[in-house]
């Protein structure tokens, strides 16, 4: 008889920064930090798993606001741009800690870690990590679910439920176009629940 069961969630989720206007933008950067620190390694860890033939099962909560980041063409294009311009400056770090052994396996470890980053991005997942979580969610490795589409706190949303309701809705909406399929989960923003909350998630 089973004494109990272990979820394993990760909840991934940044607010949502575009600004076409400046071509440079510091909020932005913390999208590009994420992918190359957290969402491209967690991509390559699962599939080097599934590669070695180890059996694992997680739940992935992708929020409506990182699946547009990751969606939005001009945010791909600043992404390889950005990681190009890291892998110059790992380039001339390499260089110039060459008779520094304090210094030089951090740079060439950040050098080996700018240039795979870029090569998965742009060769082995074609610019689209969307496309990469969902073969591992078809091969029924990952089960992604998702969340409120603003990541508002429904408890402070107001008394009108039509804005949970919206909050909702266009997640799950957005959740289909991008797996075609509907998410068998919900991740509470901030694990906030109000009572009637749970009717509009069965809807």
């Amino acid at each position: 008889m089973a004494k109990g069961y272990l979820a394993i969630i990760l909840h991934a989720h940044l607010p949502y920064v575009r600004h076409p206007e400046h071509e440079y933008f510091l909020e932005e950067k913390w999208f590009y930090e994420a992918v190359t620190e957290t969402y491209i390694p967690l991509l390559r860890t699962c599939e080097k798993l599934a590669e070695d033939g180890v059996g694992f099962r997680l739940t992935v909560n992708l929020s409506p606001t990182l699946i547009s980041m990751f969606n939005d063409d001009l945010l791909r294009s600043r992404y390889v741009r950005q990681l190009e311009r890291m892998l110059e400056l790992a380039d001339r770090e390499v260089h110039r800690t060459r008779h520094q052994p304090e210094f030089h396996n951090t740079a060439l470890m950040y050098r080996d870690l700018f240039s795979g980053v870029h090569h998965l991005f742009t060769e082995k997942y074609r610019r689209n990590l969307v496309e990469a979580f969902k073969k591992l969610q078809d091969a029924g490795m990952l089960e992604i679910i998702t969340t409120g589409a603003t990541h508002g706190y429904f408890p402070l949303l107001g008394k009108q439920r039509e804005i949970i309701n919206a909050q909702v809705v266009v997640a799950v909406e957005l959740y289909e176009r991008s797996f075609g399929r509907r998410p068998a989960g919900f991740w509470l923003p901030e694990c906030g629940y109000k009572p009637g909350d749970d009717l509009i998630l069965k809807k």
